[in-house]
C-alpha cells in the first residue's frame, strides 16, 4: 500500500516545525545522517540507487556515486534546517535547507537528483510499490542526459 502525505503536516496532522542537526555523513545521492543518528531522506526529490541489488543497472551506481559527492560537497559537515513530514524505510522524510535554500531544488537544479514524479507534486511517497524506478528509468533508458545522468529536458 502506498501512504501519502500533504506538505506542511506530519503523520498525526500537527504544523511541521523546523529543526536543526549537523550532518555526519552521506548515504546516497538522497540520504544522509545527522550526528544525533538520525536518518534523514530528503522529500520530493528522485536520485539514482547506489546499491546493485536496487540498480537497474551499471550506470545508474555511477551517477549514484556521483550524485552522493554532489550532495556531500553541498552539505558535509555542515548545519541543515528541516522539517518532518513522514517515515520511510526507518529513515524520516523531511524537506531540508542549507543556508535558507531548498536543498531537494538545489540538487535537481544540480542535475544530482529530479523531481518525484507529477503524479506526486506536492506529496511524499512514503512507502514506494516494489519495482517503482522512476529515477533508474532517466537513467538507464536512452534519454538525453545531464552531467550526473538525469535527462535535462532538451
Amino acid at each position: 500500500m502506498m501512504l501519502l502525505i500533504a506538505f506542511g503536516a506530519t503523520v498525526s496532522g500537527s504544523p511541521a516545525s523546523a529543526e536543526t542537526g549537523q550532518v555526519l555523513y552521506v548515504t546516497d545521492g538522497d540520504t544522509f545522517r545527522l550526528t544525533s543518528g538520525e536518518r534523514i531522506r530528503i522529500a520530493n526529490i528522485d536520485a539514482p540507487e547506489t546499491h546493485r541489488g536496487q540498480a537497474k543497472c551499471a550506470q545508474e551506481i555511477e551517477r549514484s556515486l556521483a550524485a552522493s559527492a554532489r550532495l556531500r560537497a553541498m552539505i558535509d559537515p555542515r548545519n541543515v534546517s528541516f522539517e518532518r513530514i513522514g517515515r520511510s524505510y526507518n529513515r524520516t522524510v523531511a524537506t531540508v535547507s542549507v543556508g535558507g535554500r531548498d536543498l531537494g531544488e538545489m540538487l535537481i537544479d544540480s542535475s544530482a537528483a529530479m523531481a518525484a514524479p507529477p503524479s506526486q507534486a506536492g506529496l511524499v511517497r512514503l512507502s514506494a510499490p516494489r519495482g517503482d524506478d522512476s529515477a533508474a528509468r532517466m537513467v538507464c533508458a536512452g534519454a538525453r542526459r545531464g552531467p550526473i545522468g538525469f535527462a535535462t529536458g532538451e
